[in-house]
């Protein structure tokens, strides 16, 4: 009996391990003060704020972690892993948890993956997010072809939003680090 459990323990591990690996961090550092929680500026739209989610990990209850809305709102802003007094990089952790969802087809909502895959085409070809191309991209894939378009003018008008990308002049070493993970991930 004490195999069985033992062995059932180590295999919810397993994931978790993979996951803190990726990040860089280590769930069992967090003795949850709340402060990643107290200063994130999304929270207030979170399912878990990044405390219960390290929570959840830390009981093992990965799926629950990876099923939550809460690692897509995350903005990687990173107030969270400055804010610990422990040194979690909880914004690494989200990040590595949206990709491990990803592998994982745990994506309820497409638009998602959709708005993921455009963020991340804008800054491997102009070296930033380029918000006007990730509204494009995702509308067009996800056939939602005329959605927020009466915002476009206003922002444009107020300077919050370019018709035309901006690049960076190190664009070819943001594609090597785009290559260089590809290979990473075998693909």
């Amino acid at each position: 009996m004490g195999k069985v459990l033992t062995s059932a323990i180590k295999a919810k591990e397993r994931p978790i391990s993979r996951i803190e690996a990726e990040a860089g961090t280590d769930i069992k550092q967090c003795y949850q003060c709340g402060k990643c929680s107290a200063g994130c500026p999304v929270a207030f739209a979170m399912d878990y704020t990044p405390r219960q989610i390290i929570r959840l990990l830390q009981m093992g209850m990965t799926d629950e972690a990876l099923n939550a809305e809460s690692i897509w709102i995350c903005a990687t802003c990173e107030t969270c892993s400055a804010r610990c007094p422990r040194g979690v990089d909880i914004a690494s952790l989200m990040d590595a948890l949206r990709r491990e969802a990803l592998r994982q087809g745990k994506i309820t909502d497409k638009k998602i993956a959709v708005f993921n895959r455009a963020f991340l085409n804008g800054v491997k070809n102009f070296g930033r997010s380029y918000e006007a191309g990730v509204l494009l991209q995702h509308n067009l894939l996800t056939r939602q072809f005329f959605k927020d378009a009466e915002l476009g003018l206003p922002m444009m008008r107020k300077g919050k939003v370019s018709l035309f990308p901006e690049k960076i002049k190190a664009r070819n070493e943001i594609k090597k680090i785009f290559e260089r993970a590809e290979r990473m991930r075998g693909e």
